[in-house]
């Protein structure tokens, strides 16, 4: 008896162990960057700020590692398809829980594998070109799931990128500027997004309509008009810009309507497949949604992804 104890104890272990490594397994933090990170400054006294709320981790700024955390479908089977997701903050800080996690968990329940992006946050102290650091970041984080799709059980052909605010500029950049040669590439992974989705994002670097606290963390203060067209994404649309699922609400008073409106336009002239829903309110940074007309944006996306068979 004490023998059969003893062997159902070890069963026990065994099988209980299994699951720690499966739940692990399903939410993970990775580095980014397996070596040497491009662009980056070595820099002393630069940490990052974490921010907790109820013991859950909120928010953060001054971003040097930057990471991705990994969100498998738990409750229902996955579907291949993955998202990157882009938490906003005007280029200041990251709403990572808000405009990330909460997002990634939500995809979860849709059969979607959810990759949060903690992306590098523009600053001459820890770059040296600090315009194109984010971009960076997304372009190695579609390429990174692309690279890895096999071991996820992913469709590489289903990768999309998606936007909160600052960091729906920030999707909206890699979606027109993937081609950029922005950091030595060992391989020939392609980096380009298959679909995005931008949430009451900023677009336009143009003074009249853009968030200007996005702007003068991304160009600076002063930038030139080279720099102002090239990162006024409704500029860049071009016809192999992916195609796009957008939100936005028209009492936003942060990021005027016009960067959806604009870009969803851009996107129309150039025959991408495109679909753009306008709220009457909701204002700015309503992520999954609020009590308002905005509430409801989930499930159009659900129909979208359905529809594009995502």
């Amino acid at each position: 008896m004490k023998s059969n104890f003893k062997i159902v104890e070890f069963l026990w272990l065994i099988f209980n162990l299994g699951n720690i490594g499966l739940f692990y397994a399903q939410n993970q933090t990775i580095p980014l960057w397996s070596g040497e990170i491009p662009n980056a400054k070595i820099v002393t006294n630069y940490n990052e700020i974490k921010v907790f709320k109820d013991s859950i981790f909120y928010s953060t700024s001054n971003v040097t590692l930057p990471t991705i955390s990994v969100f498998l479908p738990k409750e229902v089977k996955s579907n291949g398809t993955s998202i990157v997701i882009c938490p906003g903050g005007g280029y200041s800080h990251l709403a990572i829980d808000k405009e990330g996690f909460k997002v990634a968990k939500w995809l979860n329940k849709l059969g979607i594998t959810a990759f949060v992006l903690k992306y590098r946050l523009p600053n001459d102290l820890i770059m040296k070109n600090k315009i194109v650091g984010p971009l960076q970041d997304a372009q190695e984080a579609i390429r990174y799931v692309r690279r890895n799709a096999i071991k996820w059980n992913l469709n590489s052909e289903k990768i999309g990128i998606m936007g909160f605010s600052a960091g729906g500029h920030l999707a909206s950049t890699l979606s027109t500027h993937y081609m950029d040669k922005v950091y030595d590439v060992t391989d020939t992974v392609s980096a380009k997004p298959n679909f995005s989705i931008l949430i009451y994002p900023v677009i336009s670097m143009n003074s009249k309509i853009t968030h200007k606290g996005s702007r003068n963390n991304l160009l600076g203060e002063k930038p030139t008009n080279a720099l102002i067209e090239k990162y006024s994404n409704e500029l860049q649309v071009n016809s192999n810009t992916p195609k796009t699922f957008l939100i936005h609400a028209t009492d936003d008073k942060v990021v005027p309507v016009e960067n959806s409106i604009n870009y969803y336009l851009a996107l129309k002239n150039n025959q991408v497949s495109a679909e753009l829903h306008l709220f009457e309110n909701g204002g700015h940074g309503f992520g999954l949604g609020v009590e308002e007309t905005s509430k409801g944006w989930t499930t159009l996306l659900q129909n979208w992804l359905v529809f594009n068979n995502l």
